[in-house]
Parts: C-alpha cells; structure tokens; sequence
C-alpha cells in the first residue's frame, strides 16, 4: 500500500517550499520525451516538511526530470513522489532521492500505519510512452546496482524486474517488514540481489522493480480499523489465506485508521485496474459495508491515477444509468462524484490525471496554437505545415460542424422526439472530430521525419542503405497519415447523412458548410497521397493505396451530394 494523501498537509508544503516545487514538468517543458518512464518511489517518512522537502529537491533538480507529485501522509509516515523522465535521467533521479534519504532517514525510530522494510521502502518503475515494460526492468536493475554500489544498501527485485516467483511480490518480499528484516536477509533464500546480506539497521533494505501503473486506492469507511480490514480480507486477491481467497483479482489491501480524517479506511493497491477497475473495488467494498451495517462516504487516489481508468469507471455509470454523457470534462465529474474522490480532499483533474500533468507541457505545437498563429504557421515560408496538416484541420471542422447541430437539435423540447436518434448519432461524429484533430501535428511529424531520414549520413553502402531504408519508411508514414485522415473524415458520412434528414431546421447551413468541409478534407488528404507515392519502391503497395485513395474521394463526394441535396430540399424558398 502506498501512502495516504494528506492533501491538505501537501499543499501547505507546497507554498512552503522553494520554487522548485512549483516548476512542474519543467523538464518536459524544455524538450518534447520520446521514451517516458514514470517513477514512484516510498520513502519512510511522512511527517518532517524538512526531510520530505530535501528528497522532492533532490529528485526535482535532476536533469531530464520532471517531479508531478508530492504526497506525504502522516498516519502512515510515507511520503510517495511521483516523477516521469527518460529511462536513464529516473534511474539517476531515484538515487539523487535515495541520497538524501540516507543520510536524513533513520528507521530504528520509524512507526507508521503502512507496511514498510525501508527508507526507501519500494522504487518501482512504469512505462508511460516509448518504452517497454523490460526497459523499465532494466531501470530497477540499473538503480538496484548503482544503489548497493554507491550507497551500500540492499536491493530486491519485484514485478517484471524479478526472476523469481517466490519473491515476485512486494508482500512477499515485505513479509515480517523491518522489523523481521535482521533475521530473514541472512537466509540464503533471502539474499537480496543487490547489495550486503547484512541489516543495516539504520536503513532496513530496498524493493525495486518494474510494473504496470498501480493505482493506490482507498475507501472511506464510518467504522473502526478492524472492521475496514475485514472488508479488506474479503476483496484482496489472497484473501486471508490458507486457501481462502478474495473476490478481486490484482488488488492488495488492508484496513488502517485515518488519524487526520477520523475516519477508518479500506486501503486498496489495484495493481491491474484493467483486470480490476476502480468502481468494482468500490462497489464490492460499498456492498460489504451494507451487510456490516456501516456507511462508505467516498474514496480516495493517492498519487496519479491514469485517464484510462476514470473513464473506464464514466463508462460504467454512463451504462448502468442510461446517460448520456460525451464530454471527457463531464465524464470526470461524474467520476468525482460517483465515487466522492473528493471526500477526503479535492480532486483535482489537471494534477491528478498524470496525462495531463504530463500534456500541460508537452503539448501538440499546431493543436495549441491559436486560429491566428495556425494560419499564420502554415503561410509562412516552410514547407511544413502544409496541405496535410491543412486538409486534417478542415475535415476536423467538418465533422465538428456535424457535432454541433446534432447537439443543437438534442435535449431541445421541440425536437425531443428526436434525442434517442441524436444519442446514436453524435458520438460517431464527435469522435471523427476528436480523431482528425489529433491528425493535424501527425501530418506534419510524418513529413519531419522524412526529412530527417534525408539527412541521414551517406559516406559508406551500409550507410546509404540505412538511409534509403529510412527514407522508404519515411515516405511510407507520409503516406498512411493522409489516407488515415481519408478513412476517418469518411465515417463521418454515414450519421451526417441520417442528420441532414432531420436536424433543426435553423442550422441546415451549418450542415452544409460541414459536409463541404469534410469533402474538402478528404480531397486534400487524396492530393497529399498521390504527391508522396511515385517515390516508393515498393510498385503492389503504390498500387493498393492508389485504389483505395481514388475509391474514397469517389464516396466523399458522392456523400457530399447527398447531404446538400437533401438539405437543399429542406431549405426554404
């Protein structure tokens, strides 16, 4: 279990501290990171500003490092650290923090509600984007070596960094915790894989590894520890034991008291939140609590949670309550408030959410820009963006244009009749938006890339051929990313021609500019096509992606006439 949120406590140190602390992502800021790794060590200290705020300093002004989150809880006495980075700049960032600890930490005088081995209790490492899970194993095992080389300590592997099923768990590595760790590091069996089998009483030892985000979970109960904890046996995946499992697979859990909360909490780590999502944690806890006749008031995240798995729980209630609800931004607050993820302290979306944590500074250069600076960018005197990216934006407002007179003749009482039809309608359309949106940088990295790979060295035939290689690659990627706008803007025909039908009559025109618009689109993707195939090599491929262009601009512009006609049949006189 990772450390309880004091939100408030946290927030407090962050205006306490020094600037720091407020540049977050600064490192993302300064380069867009092609290879992300997200960090999030433990540490056994939860309560002294001074420690916490020297490790987050130590961690922060590593180069290439980016420090999203600082969450101390003093019940617990564990303060977890969220950064992201390449997989090199993390590795050094936990032993900057590890550093600090060392000197700063000392567990003979440590107590806590949280299960822990050692000051730095557990540093696990999570891909986020371009890496690979064995990537972040080679980071556990690249900190677990340089940590027992530099600083003497004891490291054991985990997760998908470990080649042992016995101690492939943090619980099973944890097992006894400090305070059993003297007698068990000695065992041969127990041999850490790093570092002195020997206690060092001061630290205690280390567990490092790699896995999929965790996300650390916890669940308001009005009732006492042990109660919290009973609830806790029936839902983790090892239940109490001697074959008698819980209900969830990939959870952890225990049951603690919430001294600053006065409240009882379910302590949840969902180690897959795609095996186990967050609202069936929640719901199975909320029905065990029914039978022990106690209430659950809300639930909490510590640390980040992934976008992916608050929309998982918005798509769950948005089922099971028949809404209709399409808006990232509405499907969080109904989360919020479905689950109270503000009962304890605020929730808030833009420092919790680590794609947007992460998105704030890296964001796409053309999508970000203002309308003015779009089109000033692409009349400037570069070739990039060009057609492509200009093509992806009209046949984005195209199908935006499509959205909005859907949700113009939606929840509207005149056309109420119509709402069932609109529901089925609108996602379609509103998705071809938010896909083609995001088309517009793709086009122009596609075109950047090629021109990379031209400038790639040529001295030597080996040379060359990696060159051409790149180049076929390049040329190839120039390609798919136009015909991906084609396909996309042409999904969009099918609800656009049933909404021409029926929508609310004052925006036929709006109707008729968006099926323009997407025709457009699709044209300008077509040309963007034909321009980059006569130099790739490869004669079946030219010929199947020829077809299929050819075959699409054919249907937009047939779907494009069917829409103005009936609209113009709809027109007044």
């Amino acid at each position: 279990m990772l450390c309880v949120a004091t939100r408030l406590f946290s927030q407090a140190l962050k205006r306490s501290t020094s600037p720091w602390f407020h540049l977050v992502a600064r490192a993302i800021q300064s380069r867009r990171m092609s290879r992300i790794v997200e960090c999030v060590p433990n540490f056994s200290e939860g309560r002294n500003s001074k420690v916490i705020d020297a490790i987050a300093k130590a961690i922060s002004e590593t180069a290439g490092v980016s420090l999203l989150d600082v969450d101390p809880g003093a019940s617990t006495n564990r303060t977890v650290y969220t950064f992201v980075g390449s997989p090199e700049d993390v590795v050094q960032g936990a032993l900057n923090g590890a550093k600090i600890a060392k000197e700063l930490i000392d567990m003979r005088k440590h107590k806590g509600e949280h299960p822990r081995l050692g000051a730095l209790d557990v540093c696990p490492f999570i891909p986020v984007r371009g890496v690979t899970m064995e990537d972040c194993a080679a980071c556990a095992r690249s900190f677990g070596e340089r940590a027992a080389k530099e600083l003497g300590i004891a490291v054991y592997l985990y997760g998908f960094a470990s080649e042992q099923d016995y101690r492939k768990t943090v619980p099973q590595i944890r097992a006894g915790e400090y305070e059993g760790l003297n007698k068990r590091i000695v065992m041969p069996e127990w041999k850490p894989d790093y570092g002195p089998a020997e206690f060092d009483a001061k630290w205690g030892a280390t567990v490092a590894g790699a896995r999929k985000f965790l996300i650390a979970y916890n669940i308001n109960i009005l009732g006492t520890k042990e109660q919290a904890h009973r609830i806790a046996l029936n839902l983790r995946e090892t239940g109490r034991g001697n074959n008698q499992p819980g209900r969830l697979k990939c959870v952890q859990g225990i049951g603690w008291w919430l001294e600053e909360a006065n409240l009882a909490q379910l302590s949840l780590n969902l180690v897959d939140y795609e095996v186990t999502p967050m609202h069936v944690a929640f719901e199975e806890c909320v029905k065990d609590a029914k039978e022990l006749k106690l209430p659950v008031c809300g639930s909490q995240v510590v640390g980040l949670i992934p976008l992916d798995a608050i929309l998982k729980a918005a798509d769950h209630y948005i089922e099971k309550e028949n809404l209709f609800i399409l808006e990232e931004d509405q499907k969080i607050r109904l989360v919020i408030q479905r689950l109270g993820l503000s009962s304890v302290t605020p929730f808030d979306p833009k420092t919790r959410i680590i794609e947007y944590m992460i998105s704030s500074a890296d964001k796409s250069p053309l999508v970000s820009m203002t309308v003015r600076e779009f089109i000033k960018a692409i009349g400037a005197r570069t070739s990039a963006p060009g057609g492509g990216s200009a093509a992806a934006a009209i046949a984005a407002i195209g199908a935006a244009l499509g959205t909005m007179v859907g949700f113009m003749s939606y929840g509207n009482k005149k056309y109420d009749n119509l709402d069932p039809l609109m529901r089925s309608l609108i996602p379609s359309l509103r998705q071809a938006m938010l896909d083609l949106t995001e088309m517009v940088d793709k086009d122009t990295n596609a075109f950047n890339d090629f021109m990379q790979a031209r400038k790639m060295p040529k001295k030597t035939p080996e040379e060359e051929e990696k060159r051409e290689a790149a180049m076929q690659e390049g040329l190839k990627s120039a390609v798919q990313v136009p015909m991906a706008v084609i396909q996309t803007a042409n999904k969009a025909w099918p609800p656009l021609v049933e909404l021409s039908k029926v929508s609310n009559p004052t925006t036929l025109s709006d109707l008729q500019v968006g099926a323009r618009s997407l025709e457009t689109g699709v044209w300008g993707a077509y040309y963007n096509v034909k321009i980059n195939l006569p130099d790739i090599k490869d004669e079946q491929y030219k010929a199947e992606v020829l077809k299929q262009a050819e075959d699409a601009v054919s249907l937009a512009q047939q779907q494009c006439q069917e829409v103005l006609k009936i609209l113009d049949q709809r027109s007044p006189k």
